[in-house]
This record gives C-alpha cells, structure tokens and sequence, in this order.
C-alpha cells in the first residue's frame, strides 16, 4: 500500500449525500413492493418490528464495509483477498450467478403490463437494453446511478404522503403501535423460512451491501478519493490508476482528526438515508395493503400481489390511484433493476482488476460484464423460460450465506488489519456477531426448505 494522508471531509454533509439513497432506491424492490405487504395482508402490521431489526444490522454491515473504504481507499472484497487472493472472485461469481435472471425487470415489464397491455418478454429486453446504454453512455456511471436513484425514491417518497392523505385507513392507523405492544413472529402462518427472509432482507441484502464500498469511493470519501471512478469507454474520460491496489495513512493527530469526521459523516449519511428511507417505506407500503387488501384470500407473494393491491386501490380511492401505484412501482422496479446490473458488475470488475486482470481498464472489464448480464438475461428471456427454480434456489441460498461469510470477514479484517485507533470495538462486535449468528441461522433454514425442491 501507498502512504497517504487522509483528505479533508467536507463541511456540509449534503456533499455527500448520496451512497446511502442509490443503496435504499436499489434496494427498494420486490421486498419493498412485495413481500413486507404481502405479510401485512396476511397478518397484519404485528411483525414490522422485524423490518426495524434487519435494516438496524444491515446499518452496522455497511458501516463496518466503509470503514475499510474510508480507511484504505480499497473495497472490502479487496480486503477479504488479502487473507485469501480468491475470496473476492468467490463472491463476485455468487453475486453474478444469482442475479443472472431478470427478474426485476420482469416485474417492471408486467407492471407496465397492468397499464397499456403487451408483451412481458420484449418491454423487459427493451427495458434490459435501456439499462446496458444508459450504464455504457454515461460518462461517470456512479453520477448517473445517483441520479436515477434520486428521482425514484423522490418519486416513492411522494407517493407516500399521496397514500397518507388519501388511501391509508384509520384501522391501519390504529393497527401500528401492535408492532411495539404485541409484536409476533407469525411462522405458522406463513413460513419460518418466509419470515427470516424479510427479517434479513429488509432494506438491501446478499451481495448488494458490499457495493457500499464501490459507492462510497466513487463519491469520494476518505481515502477513496484517490481511486479514479468507473467511466464510460465512449464519452468518459478515464484517469491513471493508483501503482497500489489501496493506501494506507499515517495515525498522526491530524489523519486521525479528519478521519473520525469522515466516520462521523457516513455514519450520519447512512442513517439518514440507507436507514430511514428503508424503513419509511417498509412501514407505509405495508399500512397501504393492510387498508386495501387485508384478509383478501388467494393473494400471492409475486409481482400478481401488485395487480390485486391496484385493483383495490381503484376500487376504494379512485382509478387513478391504482394507476399511479403501478407506474410508481414499474419505474421503481426498473431503478432496481439498473441498480442491481451496476452493482452486480461493478463489485466483479473491481475483483478481477486488481486480483487477476491487472493490465486491463477496471472500466472496460465493468462494461463487458454489464453487457454480459444485459444479454444473458436477454436470451433467457427469448428462450421463454419461466422464472428457473434452480436460480430462485441459488438466489435464496446464496443471499444468505453470504452475508453470513462477509459478516465474519468483516469482523476479522476491521480487527486484525486497520490500526489499532480505528478498529471495531466495543457493541460493534457485538452487532457483527449478532449478524453472523442471524444470517447463519437463515443459511440453514433456507436450504433446509428449499434445495428439497430441486428434486421435485
């Protein structure tokens, strides 16, 4: 590692706002528009405290991610390859592999579906190529990401105080403090399986939160503003890579001054962002379908509960709430899914650029994977299948056990590696290893119920 001294933060943290939103409105998906309120449709708002809990521990996963970033310039999958040159490349495969079906934008596509009709299949490989050109064209791609992600979780937010005023009922209203006053754990009626999910899944999940490090470094925070950040090949203009793969600094008084201002700062962005929007949004698409569809027998936990939630909203608020709900949530789906190829090939190009591919532009590796993710998913699409078991398996499976993996790296490297003056300690551990307990315990229980599946 090159020696460096830490840059100065800045003083206003609306410069830096930023990683924490493209976490959330990436993160804002199936989870968000599907699964939490389908449980409040089933068991109504008793089991929100979850939503609290997961997005809690996810807060202290990506703090412990950045703090390696701010601290080293490198991402943490970099950090993990220090102990092992191939740690990086085993999660950069599971990430790729588990993402290789299109299934936000097919749900994206199907939304559109509900509002002009169509074909599923050609909108989402119209939508898949829209997401290639708009990561290939733009000249920053972080910038552009930033952007998309803005304008949807300002649309979803809107939304919302939408909902509020018109459609969320006073039963729902008085069904909140349950989640505080008589919280449960409703694993008979709708799974175990199902409820640990949502419980590690609220807000972002599996392979996403280690793109936290990518993020944060092309915003420029801490030592990361001396990597040069992901640009278009054909209207970018890409800068010298560093000789090192990371920088290291000197604890003198004043690094660690401007260090601990740093912390402070993402500490605060990830709060007020990754945090509150997650849950905000949890909590009030969940109250909307329990004031529409509660009780409703034969709902599904897919993309089809979005067409029943709208028809709902039709009926009880007016045809064009239900309308706007579906082009809130086929633009929002269609955000994600931007946001899942962009990460997805970003935490890869990253891993083979500096273990494997070193004579290579980290920005033309990115985009001969964003391509290759566009047009495999394009040819699954076009070989009509249906969403694969196999790779709903291996995407349920895979989530899990990575975060129970990158929880104990994270412990080890935040502990044995960073100087002892920026090490985690203290109720830190503490969440890491509630962490590592939580996501092993999912692991279990995920392929326990669903690798029998496979031989069905």
């Amino acid at each position: 590692m090159t020696t460096r001294d830490v840059p100065d933060p800045p003083r206003s943290l609306w410069r830096v706002i930023g990683p924490g939103v493209v976490g959330a409105g990436v993160g804002l998906a199936s989870g968000e528009f599907v699964l939490w309120p389908y449980i409040a449709s089933q068991v109504g708002l008793v089991f929100l405290w979850a939503a609290l809990v997961g997005i809690v521990t996810q807060w202290f996963i990506n703090m412990e991610i950045e703090r390696y970033t701010l601290a080293t310039g490198e991402t943490a999958l970099t950090g993990f390859s220090r102990f092992w040159r191939h740690w990086g490349l085993v999660f950069a495969v599971m990430i790729y592999f588990a993402n290789l079906w299109p299934g936000w934008v097919t749900s994206s596509a199907t939304m559109v579906t509900y509002l002009f009709g169509g074909d599923v299949t050609w909108i989402a490989i119209g939508m898949l190529l829209v997401v290639g050109v708009t990561l290939t064209l733009a000249p920053v791609v972080y910038t552009a990401l930033e952007r998309v992600e803005f304008v949807k979780v300002g649309l979803v937010l809107l939304f919302i105080v939408v909902a509020v005023v018109f459609a969320i009922s006073a039963e729902a209203w008085g069904e909140l403090p349950s989640t505080v006053t008589a919280p449960e754990f409703p694993g008979e009626e709708l799974g175990f399986a199902l409820m640990l999910s949502a419980l590690a899944f609220a807000g972002a999940g599996g392979g996403q939160n280690l793109c936290q490090s990518n993020w944060i470094r092309d915003k420029g925070y801490g030592l990361g503003a001396y990597v040069p950040r992901l640009v278009s090949p054909l209207t970018g203009k890409e800068e010298a890579a560093p000789a090192s793969a990371g920088f290291i600094f000197e604890p003198t008084d004043d690094n660690l001054s401007r260090w601990r201002r740093w912390w402070k700062i993402a500490n605060i962005e990830q709060a007020v962002t990754f945090a509150a929007i997650s849950f905000i949004t949890i909590v009030f698409m969940s109250m909307l379908a329990y004031s529409t569809v509660f009780g409703q027998e034969g709902l599904a936990n897919s993309v089809a509960f979005l067409k029943a939630e709208g028809e709902a909203l039709k009926n009880t608020v007016g045809p064009w709430f239900g309308t706007l709900f579906w082009v809130i949530g086929a633009l929002s789906l269609f955000a994600a899914a931007m946001g899942i190829v962009d990460y997805t090939s970003r935490v890869a190009a990253d891993v083979l650029k500096v273990c494997y591919l070193r004579q290579f532009s980290e920005s033309k590796i990115y985009f001969g994977l964003v391509w290759g993710l566009v047009l495999i998913g394009c040819a699954i699409l076009l070989l009509g299948f249906d969403q694969p078991l196999t790779l709903l398996v291996i995407s349920a499976c895979v989530g899990g056990m990575m975060m129970f993996v990158y929880s104990i790296l994270l412990l080890v490297l935040n502990r044995k590696v960073l100087p002892p003056q920026i090490r985690i300690r203290s109720y830190r551990v503490a969440a890491l290893v509630w962490a590592v307990l939580l996501f092993g315990v999912f692991s279990v229980l995920t392929l326990w119920q669903q690798v029998p599946k496979l031989f069905e």
